[in-house]
């Protein structure tokens, strides 16, 4: 296999997607192209020569322009996530090296109901997801089940309820663990058993299953839905946990 080149990012546009959360917008001059699902390494190099790396999930469907959305959760202490998120401004430019990854990816030609499972930025990959359904205009039944904490901490929240809104086959369901405002009409509780049967009544056996988020949500989830009765085969994951972002 080819070895995948750094490459030089240029900042194009940020959006701030919560208090916490942030999208950035990058243009690269010799990108291949990604699968919705993959990810991308970051370097960030100091004036004294130090540099650390992260990686970041693509949160944009492909493109042919060489562009490609990262979406960036601000970690406190962490080395790379808080100048991406504080300091970050249009036309600053680092290293990118990428696609990466080739399991945790969706293929668009597939029939299979789609079943997405997100907690907190566990969302962005599976992002990428529904957006290159909606773009392509796949028919494929898609349903989201999304746990956040609060409302406010809600990624995408407004494209999401757009995208829902549009009665194309796409379900977005949402919980939450820790509030939830007068008239609420989703979950309110974390994911559990329950839960994931319900939903998955609405969705179907037949389901191809997408799972990101922290560690223990992650494979809550997975344990889960192999439980009640999806093949292990059908349940892909992606998980995180603290790291030094």
């Amino acid at each position: 296999m080819a070895a995948i080149n750094w490459q030089i990012a240029t900042v194009t546009a940020l959006h701030n997607e919560t208090a916490r959360v942030k999208t950035v917008s990058l243009a690269l001059p010799a990108w291949p192209g990604h699968r919705p699902g993959q990810h991308v390494d970051v370097r960030l190099t100091a004036a004294d020569g130090y540099q650390a790396e992260r990686s970041y999930s693509i949160a944009s469907a492909p493109a042919h322009d060489g562009s490609i959305d990262l979406t960036i959760e601000r970690v406190e202490d962490g080395e790379v996530s808080p100048y991406l998120f504080d300091q970050l401004v249009v036309g600053d430019r680092f290293e990118i090296r990428g696609p990466i990854g080739g399991y945790f990816v969706w293929d668009s030609a597939a029939a299979d109901p789609l079943l997405l499972v997100a907690g907190g930025s566990g969302i962005v990959p599976l992002m990428a997801m529904v957006r290159q359904r909606s773009d392509i205009g796949a028919g494929v039944p898609c349903t989201l089940l999304y746990s956040s904490r609060t409302v406010e901490d809600i990624i995408y929240a407004d494209e999401l309820g757009q995208l829902g809104a549009r009665n194309d086959g796409l379900r977005v369901i949402h919980a939450l663990t820790r509030a939830h405002p007068p008239g609420w009409t989703g979950y309110s509780r974390r994911i559990d058993m329950r839960m994931l049967a319900e939903v998955l009544e609405g969705t179907g056996r037949m389901a191809q299953a997408f799972v990101c988020g922290p560690t223990p949500l992650v494979e809550s989830v997975a344990e889960g839905l192999v439980n009640i009765g999806l093949a292990p085969s059908q349940v892909k994951t992606e998980r995180f946990g603290p790291t030094g972002a």
